[in-house]
């Protein structure tokens, strides 16, 4: 399995929380990672003391983000979180664990993981009194279910929305972008068409019409007069 150096990424200042230490591992298909916390970290529901973790994304079909966490060796399930989609423009080759600033001792909170080389990570749902608790303390938006505890029946129906610093809740695609920026196609500019300039009209054609019937009353008068003095 490949050894991988975890990134930190604390939003605002969260320099006194959990700690990664340079020993996660991930695999493709699940993208299972170990990552060994120095200090006690918060995820949804939950505090994990410090210690080594495995991460797992749960295949399911219930068309939801499901994040589940192991002991050290996968051998013991510890708990099953709701997550979206988080974007991000450049992903890197590394683990990357975001947190949010916790006032005093308290534990970080664990806001999203990222896999290595991977532009989509797992942003944490939490349970709307918490989630209005971390955005007032980070000032940003959060994901959140208005439960306490999130058993498979709320994993698979409810509704998840984004809680903001003043306690309104909005649509999460309106404050955590979930999908890449659409590309924008220029329109091209319009192409100026000259108009066809008329041309002069010609002389009338009466003239030479009144000529040729002229010539013809002659030609038929003059044949007349012929044939008069040949017979």
């Amino acid at each position: 399995m490949k050894n991988v150096k975890a990134v930190f990424c604390f939003l605002a200042v969260a320099m006194l929380g959990a700690t990664v230490l340079p020993s996660a591992r991930a695999d493709e298909w699940n993208k299972k990672t170990v990552v060994t916390f120095s200090q006690a970290v918060e995820v949804p529901g939950k505090i994990l003391p410090a210690g080594t973790y495995t991460f797992v994304l749960l295949d399911s079909p219930a068309d939801r983000h499901i994040v589940q966490i192991f002991n050290a060796d996968g051998s013991q399930l510890i708990t099953t979180i709701l997550a979206i989609n988080d974007y991000r423009l450049k992903p890197t080759g590394d683990t990357v664990m975001k947190f949010s600033e916790r006032p005093g001792d308290a534990p970080d909170a664990l806001r999203a993981w990222f896999y290595p080389g991977n532009n989509f990570g797992q942003e944490f749902v939490y349970p709307k009194v918490r989630a209005i608790q971390l955005a007032q303390t980070a000032q940003i938006a959060v994901p959140a279910v208005a439960v306490e505890t999130l058993d498979e029946t709320v994993i698979k129906t409810a509704p998840i929305v984004a809680v903001t610093p003043d306690q309104k809740e909005v649509e999460v695609a309106t404050v955590i972008q979930t999908a890449p920026p659409v590309a924008t196609v220029a329109t091209p500019a319009p192409v100026a068409v000259k108009e066809t300039e008329e041309l002069p009209h010609t002389a009338s054609s009466m003239p030479l019409i009144a000529l040729l019937g002229g010539l013809s009353i002659s030609l038929a008068l003059g044949l007349k007069l012929y044939l008069k003095l040949a017979s």
